[in-house]
């Protein structure tokens, strides 16, 4: 039961939750991940942070970019498992949504079935992709969720080395936020998008010009000093009442991130980002996110993981 005696009927994929480590105790002062999330049910999720997986290559196949993002969730789960809890708050894992071969659309309408739902109950989604076609799935959610408030000026900031609004004649991970322009235009709603960390030579000048023609404000990687960062995004969450914050790891180094679809040739440095967003969190404006592009079969000790882990950590207990 979620909030207000909502029952809640997602459809993922519960078996393939894996929480285990470490146990130093079971006292407050002890507590990892793994335990607190284990002492969880999803009986009462208001308030809770709820963790919900999108286990997808479809879009990053069909972007022809290197697949292996389907397995993102588990090493997600895996380098969150360990972590020390300093914040209570409580934490559920409502499992997978699994998207078969090229069956990318209609998993994209069952992720944003799970974020709208839990969106309901009064939780902080976290999505674990995933390609970046999780955004799409996503975004819906919260645009169904807030269906009959017209007048919220929703935000998606994309911590990301690329825009993604590709115009192709299918969704795929380099789509995800003109597909979501075009659901916000039927819907009659204003398309606030904004980009940091964009890599110049990563996108073409149309892309440019595309991002420009929608009203995109971006910052490139190259000009990510702590100050223009915070200005950016300070700038953004002035223009809005909610936030989608959606995270593409290789907006982060090769050295930091090299377990991407697309590793980045300069990328942000990870404190940058991490600032980003414990700004966001401090904003109050923050309703959903997601962390995209681990692909676990081309990381180098776990250390894509490890950092999109902590990142997750900031926005769930920071």
């Amino acid at each position: 039961m979620g909030e207000n005696g909502k029952t809640i009927e997602i459809e993922t994929d519960q078996k393939a939750q894996r929480w285990s480590g470490r146990v130093d105790g079971s006292a407050v002062q002890h507590l990892r991940w793994h335990q607190q999330i284990a002492a969880q049910n999803s009986q009462n999720l208001n308030d809770a942070v709820a963790l919900i997986g999108f286990r997808s290559d479809a879009g990053v196949q069909r972007n022809q970019g290197r697949i292996g993002a389907s397995d993102g969730p588990a090493a997600l789960r895996a380098a969150l498992s360990p972590m020390a809890i300093h914040k209570q708050r409580a934490m559920v894992d409502l499992g997978d949504v699994v998207v078969e071969g090229d069956e990318l659309e209609s998993g994209q309408e069952r992720l944003a079935n799970a974020v709208a739902q839990t969106l309901g109950t009064g939780a902080l989604p976290i999505v674990l992709g995933g390609g970046h076609e999780t955004a799409y799935g996503t975004g819906l959610g919260l645009l169904q969720h807030l269906a009959d408030n017209h007048s919220t000026r929703i935000g998606i900031l994309n911590l990301d080395a690329h825009f993604d609004l590709r115009d192709e004649g299918q969704r795929t991970s380099g789509t995800p936020f003109l597909d979501l322009h075009q659901e916000m235009q039927e819907q009659g709603l204003e398309f606030h998008y904004a980009v940091l960390g964009i890599s110049r030579p990563g996108n073409t000048a149309a892309l440019f010009a595309r991002a420009d023609e929608l009203g995109v404000p971006y910052l490139l990687d190259e000009h990510c000093e702590p100050e223009q960062v915070s200005r950016f995004v300070a700038a953004f969450l002035e223009r809005i009442d909610v936030l989608y914050l959606t995270i593409d790891l290789d907006v982060l180094p090769a050295s930091v991130a090299p377990g991407v679809s697309a590793p980045a040739g300069f990328g942000v440095p990870f404190e940058r980002i991490l600032a980003a967003c414990r700004q966001v969190v401090a904003s109050g404006k923050l309703a959903v996110a997601d962390v995209v592009e681990l692909n676990p079969r081309y990381d180098v000790d776990s250390r894509t993981a490890r950092s999109a882990a902590r990142l997750i950590y900031e926005i769930a207990l920071g």
